[in-house]
Order: structure tokens, then sequence, then C-alpha cells
């Protein structure tokens, strides 16, 4: 049986690659060794195995449902595995001591948490939301809001939610019409209603700890009033739960996959619940008035990291499958057989079996490569002392967040869309697991801000701010890794010619759109822009994959170095067309009349 990820590449990954064993050379992780970190490998797996896996394909086709009386009912198998998680103390992993976290490098625990991921999107997701919900907490909360708040979720007993969406305003944060007032208590009463909300109700956790955008009166329009607040499902009581808050469940959005995560339709303040006698939701402020977004953004860019660890996940245990089953399932025979009498062979065999099982292997191996590339950095800014080097490495994150989002949400769901198409006429079936990984990860290109939204990120404030500083930093990092490519000759060096072609063209291309400074004309085209980074960058971490390996022998290093070629020869060549079409500045969407669809 497929295992949910390669334990074989995460330890290629973490230790022969990003060397994360040197973290423990610095004071916030000196407690730690290899042996640790593998032993939360093994515990991981040991869950998931148990308790993640078993009710997968229970928890799709019985999906959470309201009953009449608003509550929600999920399968029991959901809790037992949350429970299990919550025990077994994996959910403090990066958090600090004082607060009764592992301080585990992020890098180990984004491995831990993805193989959870590839075992049960659904169940895994309400882990992952309530570790950013606690990360956020802990960073710009007070000390009683950890105390009341953080803990019982690193304890996991309570569960977490962020809540930005609206009906009217969707991703739109600056329609956001949900309002808060401040009372006499220091406290505010919080109104109005939020969509599309994971985790929102369940019957999981003691509480539900929501975190809501609301607007405060005196701030300026649009996102500049918004503030951050702590709108708890049941009122905190000493060390257990109080009285109902006024939150409510109005209903389920029925998804086509993920479908064991809750996503809920709220009413806040609406006066179903009475806190204190009186309608609307208490809400305790976060940080100060008016600045709710810049705090959401923490949340918001750890979910999005988790969004393209969820989509390389379920691209990672669709290839495992499609893998395996193409070593066992026979048919046909191989080309220039004259034989029809000779047995079948297994269609592993066949070129293009071959083809789609190479592009997968290089989508979710590339996705994976990146989002652990990027925990590093997330670890490496924890240590650093020297300020402007801890900018830089937070400026260099900002560049590849839209990217570790984005990319693999795009191709490691392709990745899945070809395990399907290896299985044949089986793969469509509920037979199969690889419908459901397929229908799981289609949300995660919607998930967290869709591909359009990262790439008026990306081309919009990103690659530009400060100057470009971020991307001359990225710049820097794929030079280097050229430079050791070309030292290395061989494939390498003619690997890292490529590479810097395409790099070249793309940070061309990126002054060029900026050039008259005008953003609709820069813009016309962003989610193209998006690809071509998105491609480049894979390459650029593919091509360090390679020298990783470099005079290691074995089918494992073998894999990674025709999965390499396989990238430069048939994934990193179509960034041409599409710099082509952004150097053209090409109109055609701006130009088109809405009257003429």
């Amino acid at each position: 049986m497929a295992h949910a990820l390669s334990r074989r590449d995460l330890d290629f990954l973490l230790y022969e690659w990003l060397d994360v064993e040197s973290l423990t050379a610095h004071g916030r992780f000196s407690e730690h060794s290899r042996d640790t970190f593998d032993a939360v490998l093994d515990l991981t797996a040991d869950l998931a195995e148990k308790h993640f896996i078993p009710h997968n394909r229970d928890a799709d086709a019985n999906e959470p449902h309201m009953l009449p009386d608003g509550t929600v009912e999920t399968i029991p198998a959901v809790k037992a595995a949350l429970d299990a998680y919550g025990e077994s103390g994996l959910i403090t992993g990066t958090f600090d001591e004082s607060i009764g976290g592992m301080q585990l490098p992020t890098t180990v625990a984004r491995a831990s948490m993805a193989w959870l991921q590839a075992s049960n999107a659904g169940t895994s997701s309400y882990a992952l939301l309530t570790t950013a919900n606690a990360a956020l907490l802990a960073e710009y909360g007070t000390g009683d809001q950890v105390e009341t708040f953080v803990k019982p979720m690193l304890e996991g007993r309570w569960f977490g939610t962020m809540c930005l969406s609206e009906p009217q305003a969707g991703s739109s944060l600056a329609d956001v019409a949900t309002r808060a007032e401040k009372q006499d208590d220091g406290t505010y009463r919080v109104t109005g209603s939020k969509m599309w909300i994971s985790g929102g109700d369940q019957n999981l956790s003691e509480n539900i700890v929501h975190l809501v955008l609301a607007k405060t009166p005196g701030g300026e329009p649009g996102v500049k009033s918004i503030s951050l607040f702590i709108v708890p499902k049941f009122l905190p009581d000493g060390d257990g739960i109080g009285e109902r808050n006024d939150i409510t469940l109005t209903g389920l959005n029925h998804k086509m996959g993920n479908r064991g995560t809750t996503n809920a339709a709220l009413a806040i303040g609406d006066g179903t619940h009475l806190p204190g006698g009186r309608a609307g939701a208490v809400g305790y402020l976060v940080g100060e008035e008016h600045k709710g977004l810049s705090y959401m953004f923490h949340m918001m860019n750890e979910a999005r990291i988790g969004v393209g660890f969820l989509a390389t996940a379920l691209g990672y245990v669709g290839y495992l499958k499609a893998v395996e089953y193409a070593a066992g399932r026979t048919q046909g025979r191989p080309l220039g057989a004259k034989d029809p009498s000779a047995p079948p062979v297994a269609i592993i065999e066949h070129p293009d079996v071959r083809r789609m099982l190479l592009a997968q292997k290089a989508y979710v191996e590339g996705g994976l490569a990146l989002g652990l590339y990027n925990s590093r950095i997330v670890d490496d800014l924890a240590v650093e002392t020297d300020p402007e080097k801890a900018a830089d490495l937070g400026l260099l994150l900002d560049v590849l967040t839209p990217i570790a989002k984005s990319w693999p949400s795009q191709w490691c769901l392709k990745a899945n869309d070809l395990a399907i198409q290896v299985h044949g006429g089986y793969g469509y079936t509920r037979d199969y697991d690889v419908e459901q990984h397929y229908r799981d990860n289609r949300l995660n290109p919607i998930h967290e801000g869709t591909h359009g939204v990262q790439a008026l990120d990306l081309l919009g404030r990103k690659v530009i701010m400060r100057g470009g500083r971020g991307l001359a930093l990225l710049t820097e990092r794929i030079a280097a890794t050229v430079a050791a490519g070309r030292e290395a000759d061989g494939d390498a060096s003619r690997y890292a010619d490529q590479l810097d072609a395409a790099w070249t063209r793309i940070v061309g291309v990126t002054g060029a759109l900026w050039a008259d400074a005008d953003p609709v004309s820069a813009l016309a085209n962003a989610s193209v822009y998006l690809e071509a980074f998105g491609h480049g960058v894979v390459a650029w971490l593919w091509l360090e994959q390679f020298l990783a390996a470099d005079g290691q022998v074995g089918d494992f290093y073998d894999g990674k170095r025709m999965a390499t070629r396989y990238f430069f020869a048939h994934e990193l060549p179509q960034t041409g067309p599409w710099i082509d079409l952004l150097a053209s500045r090409d109109t055609t969407t701006t130009d088109m009349n809405p009257a003429w669809f």
C-alpha cells in the first residue's frame, strides 16, 4: 500500500539539502537533534496510519451536516483523530516553551503536518487553522489573551478559525461590513456576517476561537478602518467556558471536495444569543484599533503556505498511488513488440505512462521542496539577530509566499489529474482514491486567495516593494545556484544556463511591465506572470536538488536526476511563450467588453 508521503524524500530534503540539523546550533533549537526531528516524523506517520487515513473516505462520503437545532454532526472518527493529535502534543510544535511549545523548527513542523494533510485533507485542516490562529495570538495578543485562548488551543481542547470573507464582499476586504463598537468594560460588541469560514462550527472541540475582521469607528475608509477581534463561540470563564456568545451558524456550504472540514456561514451579533443579557457578540480587541489587517496577514500568510502544502500533499499521495497502480496493472505490449501472444506488461513500461508519472514526480517533489524552502527561511528569520539581515529574509519570504501558495495549487492539482489518467477508467470511479484526492485539491486554487489575487499580490506589490529589493534578493540566491551548477559542469552546467536565461528574462520583463508605472497595463496579464515566475522558481529548486544529489548513487538519486531532466526539458521551456506574451504588453483582457460575452 502506498504511503501518504515518501519518508525517503523528506529525509533528503530536510537533511541532505536544507540541513535542518544545523539549526540546532542556535539557542532556540538547541534542545533538538536529528533524533527528535525523526521522532516527530515517526509519531506523525503512526498517527496518520492509525487515525487519519482510515476515515478519509468515510468523512468524504458522510460530510458534516447541520441538525435542526443548529448544531453540527460529524462522523465520530474525525473527533477521535483530532483528540489523538491533541494528545500527541504535535500541535505545540513551533511554539515557545514558555507557553507549552516544543520550539521545533518550522521546517520540521511543516513536514509533519504535510504527512497528515496527505493522509486526510479534511480532518487535518482543523489542526492547521488552529495552529495558525494560535500563532497569531502568541505574536500579537496580550499575556491574558495567550493564557485564556492560546493555551487551550495548544492543549487540543479549543480550535481556531479566521473570519475574513463576507457574502457581499468575498475577498475584497475593503468592503467588509462587520462592525465593532467599544463598550465601557473595554470589550467590543461585534455585528455582521461571515461566509466561507473553514471550521466555522463543529462538534469536535469544547470551544471555537474566531478571529474576526471588523471595522471600528474613526478609521480611514477601506482597509485602514479594519480591526481584529477574538470572538469565541463560548465566552471564557476561568479555566473553562461560560455563556454562549452571539455568534450563530446559519448554514453549511456543501463543497465538491475537502468535505470533512465544515465550511460555515455565520451570523454575528444578530440576537440569537444574548451574552450579558443583550444582543451583540462580545469581542476582544487584538493589538491596536485599525491595524487588524496587518495582524491578520500573519495568519493569512501562514495559511497560504499551509494551502500550498495541502495542495502538494494531495498531489503527492495521488502520485504514489499512481506509481503503485502502474507497477501492478498489466495491459498491452511494449512498443515494437511483434508477438501478440506475449503476456501483457505492467503499464509503467509504456512511455506515455512514464511521461505522466514523471510529470507528477516533478510537480509534487518540486512543490514539497518549495514549501520546505520557505519554511527554512522562517527558521532562519527566527534565529537571525542582525536587523538588516532579518528584514531581507522577511522580504524574500514575502516574494516567495504567493508562489508557495499558488504554484502547488495549480501544478499539484495537475498531478492529481494525471493520477486519474494513469488509472484509466478506474481512476474516474469512487472505487479508487485518486478521484477524491482531485476533488479535495480543487479547492486550493481558490482557498486563501485565488490565483488572480496571488498574481496581483506578486506583480502588483511583492516584486516592486522597497525598490524591488525582494526580487533582487531572490535573484541573488538563484545566481548562486547557477554559479554552483556551472562549476559542477555536465548536466548541471546545462541546466544552470537554461535557468539563468529564463530568470534573466523574468527579471527583465518585470521592469518592462512597470516601465510606464501604469498598473492597469502592468497587471493586465498578472496571472501569466505568476505562471512564468513560479516555473522559474521551481526550476531553481530542482537544480538545487540535482546538486544535492551530486555524486550519490542509487534509484532514489537517479529518480531525482531524471525528474530534474524532465522539468528542464518539458516544463521550464513553457516560460518562453509566457514571457513573450508579457513582453508584448497584450491588452486583450482589458479591451474585452463585458457585453461581448
